[in-house]
């Protein structure tokens, strides 16, 4: 009998609020389960790789195991060793029984937001303070994986650090471009309407050559 055929079945005497109370306590505590399940996951893959566990299993390579045997991609098997990985060495409270048991279920994080939590440690941009506002949107908001990756995206615009020569440089070739569409609509007209001689229309050809050519370089 499944666990709510024995919430039912087995509490016949009990009352209509008492039982969906027991009903909303089992949901809330499945809940957390279906956001941390993948944990187990990560930690017995994790295992299987470092030991090369596959080799015996008659498997040649690892990805070969996770994508025949247990129907998962490469990339994304990767994703879910890096991620537990990540909780071990820098997380690992995480992974304590007591980190979700304190925790409301809408505050458990997913694995999809830590591991854009993963990503943003590498980030040379971030800056202290950066990185553990997003830790604490993670780990004690609970906030989903788009949210967080749009607020680590804005971070990085605010943070990212201009190089003058590289901006010079864009400044100059916006600068040269609207000179080439100045000078072809000059060209054009000139040649329609015949208001110059046909040797300045000659040299304006050449002239937009040289800056075409020099946005191309």
């Amino acid at each position: 009998m499944s666990t709510l055929g024995s919430i039912s079945g087995h509490n016949l005497g009990a009352k209509p609020d008492a039982m969906n109370d027991i009903l909303r306590e089992k949901v809330l505590e499945y809940a957390k389960d279906f956001k941390t399940s993948w944990v187990n996951l990560g930690q017995a893959l994790y295992s299987v790789y470092r030991d090369k566990l596959y080799y015996s299993w008659g498997f040649e390579k690892f990805e070969y195991y996770v994508e025949g045997e247990l129907g998962i991609k490469k990339q994304q098997c990767l994703k879910l060793l890096k991620t537990y990985l990540f909780l071990e060495q820098d997380e690992p409270a995480y992974l304590k029984k007591e980190f979700t048991e304190s925790r409301d279920p809408i505050n458990v994080p997913g694995y999809e937001s830590i591991n854009v939590l993963r990503m943003a440690k590498g980030k040379k941009e971030l800056f202290k303070d950066d990185y553990l506002k997003i830790k604490k949107d993670v780990f004690e908001k609970g906030k989903d994986a788009a949210a967080v990756r749009k607020d680590l995206t804005a971070i990085m615009k605010e943070r990212k650090v201009i190089d003058p020569d590289e901006e010079r440089a864009q400044r100059n070739e916006a600068s040269i471009k609207k000179a080439i569409n100045a000078l072809n609509v000059f060209k054009r007209d000139m040649e329609t309407l015949q208001l110059v001689p046909e040797a300045i229309v000659e040299e304006a050809s050449k002239l937009l050559d040289v800056l075409e050519m020099e946005v191309q370089h």
